[in-house]
């Protein structure tokens, strides 16, 4: 029976995972954010291509969907211990892959934030707080995310003394540090879009 509470679970998160507004928004703007920009459906792209209200739309959105997904498990399954953070990742993921846009989604790191904050909401302030100055220092969305990741699953499994935990929410790490690797290479070879370059409009896909 606890088999089928972590599956109905996971594949509840999955599901909601799914959902995208990056990609609601992309049909009513008439730009595929799939071929523009880093051509994922995310909030960073999303802020990139259509502007910072339509990142922050994406972002609450993503946010939202993986706080509810971690929120409703806790609620309907209180006594096993991990599937909150189980249902967390299954969102992440279900944004990242979603089945009816062959897997070509987000890269998650918005989820990541929403997960976080159902799953220790104190911590996932203070690391909101980081990726923030972060992000301003380096102007670059990404540096904020590779610190969010590897910090999350550190802190967590260390406080709750699980390394069960700490191996769970890896797992969504691991895919979002590798989702991002395009973004490391124009670091280096400094063609990456920067936020403030981004907000000024220089690199914005304009409709044809």
């Amino acid at each position: 029976m606890t088999v089928l509470f972590y599956l109905s679970a996971v594949v509840s998160a999955y599901l909601l995972g799914c959902s995208n507004m990056a990609l609601y928004l992309s049909k009513y703007k008439g730009i595929d954010l799939r071929e523009a920009g880093s051509k994922n459906l995310g909030a960073s792209n999303a802020m990139v291509q259509l502007g910072w209200r339509a990142g922050i739309l994406v972002g609450l959105h993503d946010i939202g969907k993986a706080f509810l997904s971690v929120l409703a498990a806790k609620l309907l399954w209180p006594q096993l211990p991990l599937i909150g953070a189980a249902a967390g990742v299954a969102c992440v993921l279900g944004h990242m892959f979603p089945f009816y846009l062959k897997f070509r989604g987000g890269k998650g790191f918005a989820a990541y934030l929403g997960m976080t904050l159902a799953l220790n909401w104190r911590f996932a302030l203070v690391v909101m707080l980081i990726v923030v100055l972060v992000t301003l220092i380096t102007d670059y969305i990404v540096v904020g995310t590779v610190t969010t990741v590897i910090s999350v699953p550190a802190y967590l499994g260390w406080t709750e003394r699980s390394p069960l935990l700490f191996f769970v929410l890896c797992i969504a790490s691991a895919v979002i540090l590798w989702k991002h690797r395009e973004n490391y290479v124009r670091i280096y070879r400094g063609t990456e879009i920067g936020l403030r370059r981004a907000n000024r409009g220089d690199y914005r896909t304009t409709k044809r």
